[in-house]
């Protein structure tokens, strides 16, 4: 196997406003499981079936592993995104199409961590509702939603992938 170029790749102006727009969310979720604890319920929902409703319930102190986990995620996608030539790609990378195939796998995960926010911070203020008695469940539209976040924006890059070049 023949080693990957080595590129260091200078984000656009989409990618950094995709990456502030992450860390913002991963502070306002923190923000808004904070500010909220004091006032759930000692037993909160923590899990939810393929429908939306919750079918678990446990100490209000697990709410906070959303945050916590969307933090892991979005730190350790973001120092993956660091090093593209170590990623697996449905193509062959040489020095002529690496350029193009890391700007395009770390625009990928930029999306995907940034989607993952997003979810994370609606289970968990779906979760604060429910405790509260503001809602039922996170509702029927929850998965759908999901899916479609994690891959339409998988499908996209995949076909952009493996496109040749123009």
């Amino acid at each position: 196997m023949t080693e990957r170029p080595k590129i260091k790749l200078e984000l656009s102006t989409a990618d950094k406003i995709f990456e502030i727009i992450g860390w913002l969310l991963i502070i306002s979720l923190w923000g808004l499981t904070i500010t909220n604890y004091a006032n759930l319920p000692d037993t909160i929902p923590i899990h939810y079936n393929g429908s939306g409703q919750a079918d678990g319930f446990g100490r209000k102190a697990t709410i906070l592993t959303l945050p916590l986990i969307a933090t892991v995620l979005f730190i350790g996608l973001t120092i993956l995104n660091k090093f593209p030539h170590i990623f697996n790609y449905p193509t062959n990378i040489t020095k002529d199409n690496a350029l193009r195939q890391y700007t395009n796998a770390t625009r990928m995960i930029r999306y995907l961590k940034l989607n993952i926010v997003v979810i994370f911070g609606l289970i968990a203020f779906k979760t604060i509702q429910n405790a509260n008695g503001e809602a039922g469940g996170l509702g029927i539209w929850f998965l759908p939603l999901t899916m479609g976040l994690i891959f339409i924006p998988m499908t996209y890059y995949l076909i952009k992938t493996l496109k040749p070049k123009k």
